[in-house]
């Protein structure tokens, strides 16, 4: 009942722009669940579900992954090879969304090497290219005796690319070499064996251009940390450990990152300004202070990397935070005033309690 009457309220106090308000903070939920996925794609994953962003279905997780912007395709590539049925069923839909129809088997290697990040692991390596071949088999019929055919040689391209563009690998494989060790694939004996022509010719495909391995480590945090609102170094204050610890600070896109160093290739910890507020304090340890403190729950909403790099939830009640000069104190508090997005939801909601409050007393 409360919530309804909430939602009316909002509808009487923001007639003109509710649908404005809610795009933003959709908006605002799919950029802290992308950062998240890209961090760690299990708990980033879980948080865009948990949101209503991504529908909890190996289809709609795959196809959210294929189509959205901004996702690192390392993290796409850790996900889809993780061993789980729900994960094993999302590689399938996210194969599936790959059209590769009449195309050659080294364009189609191209195409799904491209859409994520093969993952270290051999046996993940196995699951992936072997839903490939099915994907390659079922829409190019007639091409291979069997999809073992298809995997088998996708790998010797793989391998012939490495081979070929590495300049660490010494002995080239000659086009011979290729040829003679695909030989024999179609084990089919009413169908004939690849011809060196075909072998030849995806040979010198892999020569002219190499297969494009996704190199995107830095693309999410280039994208997220250039041209920042604010950026420094402060004193952060820990959570359980009361000591203070030198931080490079980035404010932008709604989120306060802190790094050890500005070297450094992900944060330690993201701090989104979402139903917080920020003020100047006194403290004894350090001058020139100043807090983030939430206005909603008892916690501030904030996620951090522990010493083993998995991200786990902050625990602060408030981040209180040093900076070197009184100046710098002040700029930092009109940079967070600015960027802090409250939801008026929580506001309504206080007013609505305390009027009722009040109504139970009279």
């Amino acid at each position: 009942m409360l919530e309804d009457a909430v939602q009316k309220d909002l509808q009487q106090d923001f007639p003109s722009n509710g649908g404005t308000l809610r795009a933003s903070q959709s908006s605002r939920l799919l950029s802290n669940g992308r950062k998240q996925f890209n961090m760690d794609p299990k708990k980033g994953m879980e948080y865009l579900i948990e949101n209503s962003l991504v529908e909890n279905t190996p289809q709609d997780v795959a196809t959210f992954m294929y189509t959205a912007q901004g996702l690192s395709k390392t993290a796409i590539g850790q996900y889809l090879g993780e061993r789980n049925a729900f994960n094993q069923d999302a590689l399938k839909s996210f194969v599936n969304l790959h059209e590769f129809s009449q195309t050659n088997l080294v364009q189609a290697l191209r195409h799904f090497l491209w859409s994520f990040r093969l993952p270290g692991e051999a046996q993940k390596i196995d699951r992936m290219m072997e839903q490939f071949a099915d994907r390659y088999c079922q829409l190019n019929p007639g091409v291979f005796s069997s999809t073992d055919a298809c995997y088998v040689l996708s790998f010797a391209l793989i391998m012939l690319n490495t081979s070929l563009h590495n300049p660490n690998v010494k002995d080239k494989l000659t086009p011979d070499a290729f040829v003679a060790m695909n030989r024999g694939l179609q084990t089919d004996q009413q169908q004939d064996d690849l011809s060196r022509e075909l072998i030849m010719d995806l040979y010198n495909s892999i020569k002219r251009e190499p297969l494009k391995i996704p190199e995107d480590e830095m693309e999410d945090l280039m994208f997220t940390f250039f041209n920042p609102v604010k950026e420094g170094w402060l004193f952060k204050r820990g959570g359980r450990c009361k000591t203070w610890k030198r931080r490079w600070f980035i404010l932008n896109d709604g989120c306060l990152y802190y790094f050890q160093y500005t070297t450094d290739k992900e944060p330690k910890g993201i701090i989104p300004l979402e139903n917080v507020c920020v003020r100047g304090v006194s403290d004894r340890a350090k001058p020139n202070c100043f807090e983030l403190y939430s206005t909603s729950t008892e916690y501030v909403k904030a996620c951090k990397m522990d010493s083993f790099g998995k991200v786990i939830e902050g625990n602060h009640k408030v981040f209180r935070i040093s900076a070197s000069t009184e100046e710098e104190q002040d700029g930092w508090i009109r940079s967070i005033s600015s960027a802090i997005s409250e939801n008026p939801i929580h506001d309504l909601i206080n007013q609505r309690k305390r009027r009722s409050r009040i109504a139970s007393t009279e």
